[in-house]
């Protein structure tokens, strides 16, 4: 199946139109169709690839009657379960911009239809991919810094005009995505490296000081902590609105014989290390974002080559019929959690178990 040509459509080409041209550069793709609700940015977004008028389209179960092999849903986290769903029964396979869905129900209604269908499911967690998580992940599996009993992780992007339009107050989607809904950026890239799973989740933040009107996607801030099957705690810190620039995604492990971390000047590519018997005091480690070996063609997606890799390893399932290492379980190890910790953070922060979901 390796010289067959995959048919691929786009779901929402805001987002999806940096998965789009990866797709479009591809040898072994084609964008068979494309999807949104705007008229406009479909417009811009197939010339920009040169698609003809045949191949756009506003209503998304038109567009799932071309039969296309896959679909690539870029479109907002609470339509994710019902588009997912449409696609699995009509016979596609899909990835799926994260989080996997909007409630735990929603999550298992697509674990089900995994199931019941048995075609592919993949999340796009491009921060997975990023070199410097795939090289602690190498260090953690050695033993390089001994056994891993603590870690964290923080993202803050403020993006107020994201949860309400500054120009009209009118609330966005956004509004109902908390702080510690939008995890998997976070969390992902920690549970990859431990091949490990979070059991249980408590939260705290409710504050609305810097955008009343924002929902709970304007809550101030929110601190998650988690523990793992293996006994690991992990503290998560994030923010949608709180002043930061540049935005900042943190990462620390925390282990028997050492500790690494990222810096927290955001996309700057330092971070730290210390290893006992290896140097006497932490040194300064680089912790690179985009993997130069891939060439430029591989930035395509965005600043970093996450997005490439998601593409491959993604096209690699769809070939060999191997899981990938990103599929249904991991999709739902890197949603649930953040859903519970936010229904602890409402229930005033009582520690809740996390239901496994594969």
């Amino acid at each position: 199946m390796a010289d067959r040509v995959w048919q691929i459509a786009l779901v929402g080409v805001g987002r999806g139109s940096r998965y789009g041209r990866l797709f479009a550069d591809h040898p072994r793709c084609r964008i068979a169709a494309c999807c949104d609700r705007s008229p406009e940015a479909l417009a811009k977004f197939a010339a920009e690839l040169g698609l003809p008028a045949e191949r756009c389209f506003l209503d998304y179960g038109e567009m799932l009657k071309t039969r296309p092999d896959a679909v690539f849903l870029g479109t907002p986290i609470p339509l994710h379960a019902e588009q997912t769903l449409a696609a699995l029964e009509a016979g596609c396979a899909v990835l799926c911009e994260v989080t996997a869905a909007h409630t735990v129900e929603e999550c298992r209604q697509v674990a089900q239809a995994v199931h019941r269908t048995g075609r592919l499911y993949m999340l796009a967690e491009n921060c997975v991919y990023w070199p410097f998580i795939q090289q602690w992940r190498q260090w953690v599996a050695a033993g390089r810094l001994g056994e891993i009993f603590y870690a964290e992780c923080e993202y803050l992007h403020p993006i107020p005009d994201q949860i309400v339009d500054a120009a009209t107050g009118r609330p966005l989607w956004r509004t109902t995505r908390a702080p510690l809904h939008y995890c998997s950026h976070s969390l992902g890239p920690i549970l990859h490296i431990l091949g490990d799973r979070i059991t249980r989740a408590m939260g705290i933040g409710q504050g609305h000081r810097l955008l009343p009107a924002g929902g709970e996607g304007g809550i101030d801030i929110q601190v998650g902590l988690f523990q793992t099957a293996g006994g690991v705690i992990i503290k998560l810190l994030r923010s949608s609105i709180a002043p930061r620039e540049p935005r900042m995604h943190f990462y620390s492990l925390q282990g028997t014989r050492g500790f690494v971390e990222t810096d927290r000047l955001g996309p700057a590519g330092k971070g730290w290390l210390h290893v006992e018997g290896e140097m006497d005091k932490a040194q300064s480690i680089d912790c690179p974002f985009a993997d130069a070996s891939l060439g430029p063609r591989a930035l395509a997606g965005g600043y970093s080559t996450g997005e490439y890799c998601v593409v491959e390893a993604f096209l690699a399932a769809l070939e060999t019929g191997r899981p990938p290492a990103l599929g249904l379980t991991a999709a739902m190890d890197m949603t649930v959690p953040g859903l519970i910790a936010h229904q602890s953070a409402l229930a005033g922060g009582i520690w809740l178990d996390v239901p496994q979901i594969d």
